[in-house]
């Protein structure tokens, strides 16, 4: 992918060892059964903390069901629509093979809610704040953010809720198929800069395309990390 920022590579153009060996963990791991747990609407409905969370969250269109799907290798398992707000509960989904190398997906609802009642959007944010606050074996979210617009006021207050919450977070770009390299470059340095101002935001962008399936095995190897090994 010449336009794409390349996996590392050693002096004689090889991957390296140890990247070679995350981008194989992350691509075992997620061909593994992927199942939809539940959707859950109001806290004491939350699933045991037994497991490893990695949580999805990002604007309303941002594509975080078609990259769910595209990690999955799945075209179905999370709902596409364009209509914004669609999804209205945090979807619990189980990856990981039957020895314990296991984790859950959770597909947070959009936030900049449109065409919903503020009582929805008062309702939908304070259930995100409990959970993002409160949930222990919560390992990382993944912030997407759209590349064609960057980070927005919205993304800011999310990423401040993190900071406060001390949970660890990791900027996803998202649909930068739709951009230019030129324009890549530059939202990537736009973002980079911004996070430095955000204590709990890991210093690593990720740059991913759902539909061309860019960046989509270093995603898989950085949350495949946070998966228990077999003993």
């Amino acid at each position: 992918m010449a336009n794409y920022p390349e996996t590392p590579t050693d002096s004689a153009g090889d991957v390296d060892e140890a990247v070679a060996a995350e981008l194989e963990h992350g691509r075992w791991l997620f061909a593994q059964d992927c199942v939809f747990l539940l959707g859950v609407a109001n806290l004491d409905q939350l699933p045991p903390g037994d497991l490893p969370e990695i949580t999805f969250a990002g604007r309303s269109n941002v594509g975080k069901s078609s990259l769910i799907n595209a990690l999955t290798g799945r075209t179905t398992l999370a709902r596409t629509s364009n209509t914004p707000g669609r999804t209205r509960e945090l979807n619990f989904f189980r990856l990981g093979a039957k020895d314990g190398t296991a984790l859950r997906l959770v597909d947070l609802p959009g936030y900049g809610y449109a065409k919903v009642s503020r009582d929805m959007v008062n309702r939908w944010t304070q259930l995100l704040k409990t959970y993002l606050r409160g949930r222990a074996n919560l390992k990382r979210v993944c912030v997407l953010i759209d590349s064609r617009h960057g980070l927005k006021p919205a993304d800011h207050e999310i990423m401040d809720m993190l900071d406060e919450a001390a949970v660890s977070y990791q900027i996803v770009l998202t649909k930068i198929d739709k951009l230019k390299v030129a324009e890549r470059e530059k939202v990537l340095a736009q973002v980079t800069t911004d996070l430095k101002r955000h204590v709990a935001a890991h210093p690593e962008v990720l740059m991913t395309s759902a539909e061309k399936g860019w960046g989509v095995p270093e995603l898989r190897a950085r949350i495949a990390a946070f998966a228990p090994r077999p003993a």
